[in-house]
C-alpha cells in the first residue's frame, strides 16, 4: 500500500476512475453534481459529529468520507472536460499562496485581525476582478447562500461590523436583543403571522449577533442545547418507562420534576 499522502491520491483517484467506468459500479455511475448534493451535506455534518464527540479516530474516517465526494465531484466534472482533481487542488493552493502574502511574501501585519481584514480585502479584489457579487460590489458578498441560516447570520453580521456598521460594545447588543423580544411579544398579541415571523427572524438575527460578540458561534451553542435538550428528554423518558409511563401520561409537574432531575445528573 502506498505511504505517503501523494500516492494515497493517486490510488484513491484510481479507485474513483474505475468505479466510474463502464466496468465500475452501477450506482456510482448512475450519479451527477446534483445527485451527490445530500451526500455532501450529509458527509460534512457527519464530520461536525465526530469533533463534537472529540473521537479522532472517527473524524479521520469521517474526514475521509468528505474527501472522497470531492474526488467524485471532480471526477465528473473531469468526464465532462471542465476540472479534475489536479486542478481543485493547484486552485486551492495557489488560492492560499496569494491570500497569506504576509507568509510567503514580504508583508508585515501586526495580528490575527490585520490578517483577517487583509484576507477580506483580498477576497473583495479578487472578486472585483473577476466581476462577480453586486455591482458595485458588496462588503456583504461572499456569504454562501447555501450556508445555514445561523452561520449566514453570523457572517453577515462579521462583514457589517468590519465596515464600521456594529454595536460599540455587547451591552447595546444585548439591549436590542430585549427591544426585539418586546417587538415578539406585541406581534404575537396581535396575532398576525407574517409580523410575527419578521419579527422572530429580527431577533434570532440579533442572538447571533450577540453570539459573535461574545466570540460563541451561534450554530455550536445551538447544537449544543439540542444536544442536552436531547439527553434530558432521554433520561425523563426512561425515568417513566421504569413506571410503564409516558410523557403524556403525568402531570406538568412531576415532568417539571423530572426534568430537574435530569439537570442535576447531567451537571453532576
Amino acid at each position: 500500500m502506498p505511504e505517503n499522502a501523494g500516492a494515497q491520491l493517486e490510488q484513491l483517484l484510481a479507485i474513483m476512475r474505475r468505479l466510474r467506468s463502464p466496468e465500475g459500479c452501477p450506482w456510482d455511475r448512475a450519479q451527477d453534481l446534483a445527485s451527490l448534493r445530500p451526500y455532501l451535506l450529509e458527509e460534512a455534518y457527519e464530520v461536525l459529529d465526530a469533533l463534537d464527540a472529540g473521537d479522532l479516530p472517527e473524524l479521520r474516517t469521517e474526514l475521509g468520507d468528505l474527501l472522497f465526494q470531492v474526488v467524485f465531484q471532480s471526477q465528473i466534472a473531469a468526464e465532462r472536460g471542465a476540472f479534475d482533481m489536479a486542478d481543485v487542488i493547484g486552485a486551492i493552493s495557489e488560492k492560499l499562496l496569494r491570500r497569506h502574502p504576509h507568509v510567503f511574501g514580504d508583508l508585515k501585519l501586526a495580528d490575527a485581525e490585520a490578517v483577517h481584514r487583509n484576507w477580506a480585502e483580498l477576497k473583495r479584489a479578487e472578486r472585483a476582478e473577476r466581476g462577480e457579487g453586486h455591482a458595485p460590489p458588496s462588503a456583504l458578498d461572499g456569504v454562501p447562500t447555501q450556508a445555514p441560516a445561523l452561520l449566514r447570520a453570523e457572517r453577515m453580521g462579521e462583514k457589517a461590523a468590519r465596515e464600521g456598521f456594529d454595536w460599540p460594545d455587547v451591552t447595546g447588543v444585548r439591549a436590542k436583543v430585549t427591544e426585539e423580544l418586546a417587538e415578539l411579544d406585541e406581534a404575537m398579541q396581535g396575532g398576525d403571522r407574517a409580523r410575527i415571523s419578521a419579527e422572530l427572524g429580527d431577533l434570532l438575527f440579533t442572538l447571533c449577533n450577540l453570539a459573535r460578540w461574545a466570540q460563541t458561534p451561534a450554530e455550536d451553542a445551538l447544537r449544543g442545547a439540542v444536544a442536552r435538550f436531547e439527553a434530558r428528554f432521554r433520561h425523563l423518558e426512561a425515568a417513566l418507562a421504569a413506571r410503564a409511563l409516558r410523557p403524556n401520561q403525568v402531570a406538568p409537574g412531576e415532568l417539571d420534576r423530572l426534568w430537574r432531575e435530569a439537570k442535576k445528573d447531567e451537571t453532576g
